[in-house]
């Protein structure tokens, strides 16, 4: 859902692609021009987002979110995934939920001043303990995503953070908001409530229905809240869910959006890629990269050829009915756009190209890229004709600078077509747009450390110790990874074609053979040659993709 948005994964699309698409000699100088060309864009971007901080921190906080237009607030975490806007609290006044947001950008953009001054202020001011309905996957990956990766930043000595200030606030937090979360498992089936009430618990006659995302969608930081606590519980119960979920997908390994956490039974049985199922998808594979569990790529290889076989039209990617595999939906909504991005990490890298492609060009074609548009009639959906500044496209946001600033801060444009604007700046707007389009400028952050980033774009690191007892050569996987300053022009490993080794030391690949073609297309095992940063022979799919199919 998110469900939008985790991206995040488009950063790396832009990180991996783009690089190899414009520079294709990583190994030369970069250009006096271009230098200062990501110089001036860069800074741009820090512009960007101090212009959107600023006026949250002077108009809406300690509120969740700024109303731009009318430099006023909305208490929105009750409203998030809320479309009726049923049950809203009568005295919730906020949780700070664009600051907790912006916490780990600001550590990237290199302000430790003002990351070490919001997390003393949280620290003293913010408590979960409120009389609040919030969405459980949003507060999630939103809230206790936020304060984890802020946590593991704060705690890292290389962010040079001043010696004593910060004493595990932010893990504190997280932690009781875990333990809050924890009452929507208590369900036959153990698929969680989509809401649940931070003091009371699951409310009298809570509504049973939520969606794949919702309940398959919690494992990154449930998972890195039982690492870093010691507590298991936060991972067993998220586990368990995703488990079950999997258990009910179809003989075709396809899986529907909405269900029955009581009852266990499905009650939308289409589904695709976007809305209500995409960060299931991007969870099974950066599950399996962050916690090293060969049962999550199992799941993910599974419904990954499923995707494929099923979805796939061309380079779109069209919903279909779970039971028969037949199309019911031919639409692209922009929650798709993390779809290429997913694709990089797994190194489908053709038909990444070949979405993104098509992505872009219904973005040229409005200026930006719309909530829905119908594939089968070659229009805009008539309701759904809003941007709300997603950043699963973020390196064209640019595009909408002048067009979406206004004195209050940044605004989401509400209609694509006449471009009329709405008085929102979304909390994910500091999380993820910004940040991605920092990075694409400036990744001196990603220098020699290992990241994942969640759905809501907040960074966790690739640790060994989570890690279950694999071989050595495959543990360390790196797509988020930036060589030293002594590399002129800093790429990720994929695009560098080197196998990690041990103690983070990087060495040239003498494993990598290349695929016999250069679009990556396949007919058999044959013509595929062997991944350069795993060393582990690459398969044909069942797509006719060249890739890391097989298990180890």
């Amino acid at each position: 859902m998110l469900p939008r948005e985790f991206i995040v994964a488009w950063m790396l699309v832009l990180l991996v692609i783009l690089p190899n698409i414009f520079n294709p000699c990583t190994c030369q100088l970069e250009p006096r021009w271009a230098a200062k060309k990501r110089h001036v864009m860069r800074e741009k971007v820090r512009k960007m987002f101090y212009h959107a901080y600023d006026n949250y921190m002077t108009h809406a906080f300690p509120h969740d979110e700024l109303k731009p237009l009318t430099k006023s607030f909305t208490d929105s975490l009750s409203e998030l995934g809320n479309l009726r806007l049923e049950h809203l609290p009568q005295d919730y006044n906020g949780s700070a939920l664009t600051l907790i947001e912006s916490l780990s950008s600001l550590l990237i953009m290199g302000n430790s001043t003002e990351f070490e001054r919001a997390v003393l202020w949280l620290s003293q001011n913010i408590t979960f303990n409120v009389d609040a309905r919030v969405n459980l996957f949003e507060c999630n990956i939103r809230v206790l995503g936020g304060l984890v990766s802020a946590h593991i930043l704060a705690t890292d000595s290389t962010n040079r953070l001043v010696h004593g200030a910060y004493k595990n606030q932010l893990l504190i937090l997280a932690e009781d908001l875990g333990k809050r979360f924890l009452p929507a498992f208590n369900t036959p089936t153990g698929l969680p409530y989509a809401w649940i009430n931070l003091k009371y618990g699951v409310m009298v006659n809570e509504t049973t229905e939520t969606s794949t995302s919702g309940c398959g969608s919690l494992i990154l930081e449930m998972g890195a809240l039982s690492q870093l606590t010691g507590d298991p519980t936060y991972e067993y119960v998220a586990i368990r869910a995703l488990r079950k979920l999997w258990s009910m997908r179809s003989s075709l390994n396809l899986l529907g959006t909405t269900l029955d956490v009581v009852t266990g039974d499905w009650i939308e049985y289409s589904a695709g890629i976007g809305a209500g199922v995409d960060s299931f998808y991007e969870y099974l594979f950066k599950a399996h990269i962050l916690f090293g569990k060969e049962e999550f790529w199992r799941m993910f290889h599974s419904a990954y050829l499923a995707v494929q076989k099923y979805f796939r039209h061309g380079p779109w990617y069209h919903e279909a009915d779970m039971r028969t595999g037949k199309a019911t939906y031919w639409q692209l909504t922009s929650l798709q756009a993390f779809w290429p991005g997913l694709q990089v990490l797994v190194g489908d890298i053709a038909a990444a190209n070949s979405s993104h492609r098509e992505f872009f060009h219904v973005w040229e074609k409005f200026g930006v890229l719309p909530e829905r548009y119908l594939l089968d009639h070659q229009m805009l959906h008539p309701t759904e004709k809003y941007y709300p500044l997603r950043p699963e496209l973020a390196e064209s946001t640019f595009y909408l600078y002048q067009a979406t600033k206004v004195e209050g801060g940044f605004a989401s444009v509400k209609d694509v077509t006449t471009m009329q604007l709405e008085d929102h700046q979304h909390s994910f707007f500091l999380a993820e747009t910004c940040k991605y389009l920092y990075l694409l400028f400036d990744d001196s952050f990603l220098v020699d450390r290992n990241y994942i980033f969640t759905t809501e774009g907040h960074p966790l690191p690739v640790l060994r110790d989570w890690h279950d007892r694999l071989p050595e050569s495959y543990i360390p996987t790196n797509w988020s990874f930036a060589q030293s300053e002594k590399q002129a022009r800093r790429a990720s490993a994929m695009s560098l074609q080197v196998c990690p080794a041990n103690d983070n030391q990087q060495v040239e690949s003498a494993c990598h053979i290349t695929d016999a073609r250069a679009d990556h297309r396949c007919f058999t095992d044959e013509e595929c040659g062997v991944d350069s940063t795993t060393c582990r022979r690459r398969s044909c799919s069942m797509a006719g993709y060249c890739g890391l199919w097989l298990l180890v």
